[in-house]
């Protein structure tokens, strides 16, 4: 499996690929973070598309098995070792990826880590890795995404927030940020597209709580093991909405009612409230009652399957109280139709009380 800084390509030396009409086959996808969690979910729902995926992430356990995902879904695969803390690492991949599968037309920027803490007790060198991965490496996966889409004028660049780039909560100070961060840049970067009247689409979808493999693998202090605070969805959740924001002209979308009364009520409505309701209730929602081992390993700094070459897979240890659906992410995919049905309800019921007005004008009279 190729890493990408071994391809010897120059990162300033750009080719552009003419575009292809490929409304008709398979597109090309980028996904980073595609070896577990929300990536690898993402990438098997474009593999089931006959679409060509490729899969960045650093750990080559979680690559192969995400390759396997992709192929057996009817996809065709190419993993490629990438830390996208790494700017030209994540260009020579860029490059790489346009010169065997063709050019890029969706890319989607999940990779992530963070790290479970009280801000107090963690070190500037873990929240800068936090923001260099988690942050920075969207904006490296946009500026490669863009120097390619920009010259072609189409591509869909998909953001994979959270509730907590509006509502941040305790324990996670460097991750809600680097979610605020990435809102913040993707609105401005959108607004110079347009601002271009450039063909070229980007959409962040803000997540609610997901079972991945995120919450076993990640640096923690707490005493207990960590977990996502309920209610919680599976994986495949996002990657539908992922999946379907790709192919859609949406600004934003938010994925399940948790995400929908965090950014509306948590965030915009009540947020002194919501402060201090996470401050008390907060600490214990991100912990189960089992404690943590204080020797497992973390994915901060490097990844936990390099050593053994496992496969954690898309989903995490809560399949048990996760949910497999999200009537607030149907409402929001078809928000149209809802709203026009609603419309007519409601002129129907209008109509209805002005007949019923007017015959009792009429039979006073």
């Amino acid at each position: 499996m190729p890493h990408a800084s071994e391809t010897g390509m120059d990162s300033q030396a750009l080719e552009v690929i003419p575009s292809p009409d490929r409304r008709r086959g398979p597109k090309v996808i980028v996904i980073t973070g595609a070896s577990a969690g929300v990536g690898r979910a993402a990438a098997r729902r474009f593999a089931a598309r006959g679409d060509r995926v490729a899969l960045l992430a650093r750990g080559e356990g979680g690559l192969d098995g995400a390759s396997n995902d992709v192929e057996a879904a009817g996809g065709m695969a190419m993993a490629l070792t990438v830390d996208v803390a790494d700017s030209s690492a994540v260009e020579q991949a860029a490059g790489l990826v346009e010169r065997e599968l063709g050019c890029i037309d969706v890319w989607v920027n999940d990779a992530m880590v963070s790290v479970f803490s009280p801000f107090k007790d963690m070190t500037a060198e873990e929240f800068r890795r936090v923001t260099e991965v988690t942050y920075l490496g969207v904006v490296h996966g946009t500026m490669a995404a863009l120097r390619r889409m920009l010259p072609r004028d189409r591509g869909h660049i998909v953001q994979v927030g959270s509730a907590l780039a509006y509502r941040s909560i305790p324990l996670q100070s460097a991750y809600c940020g680097a979610k605020a961060g990435i809102r913040g840049f993707t609105d401005s970067v959108r607004c110079e597209l347009l601002h271009d009247k450039s063909r070229v689409r980007i959409t962040m979808v803000q997540m609610p709580a997901l079972d991945t493999p995120q919450f076993g693998w990640s640096r923690s202090r707490m005493p207990r093991k960590a977990q996502p605070v309920p209610p919680i969805f599976e994986p495949d959740v996002a990657a539908r909405a992922i999946v379907w924001a790709a192919e859609h002209d949406r600004r934003e979308m938010w994925v399940g009612w948790p995400t929908v009364k965090a950014i509306l009520f948590g965030a915009k409505l009540a947020p002194a409230i919501a402060d201090r309701y996470l401050a008390h209730y907060g600490y214990e929602a991100q912990q189960t009652s089992e404690p943590r081992d204080p020797r497992r390993s973390d994915d901060l700094w490097k990844p936990v399957d390099e050593a053994e070459g496992t496969d954690r897979g898309a989903r995490g240890t809560f399949g048990a109280r996760s949910s497999s659906r999200s009537a607030m992410l149907w409402l929001s995919m078809h928000r149209f139709w809802v709203a026009a049905v609603v419309g007519a309800i409601g002129a129907c019921a209008l109509g209805s009380l002005w007949a019923s007005s007017r015959g009792g004008r009429f039979a006073r009279a």
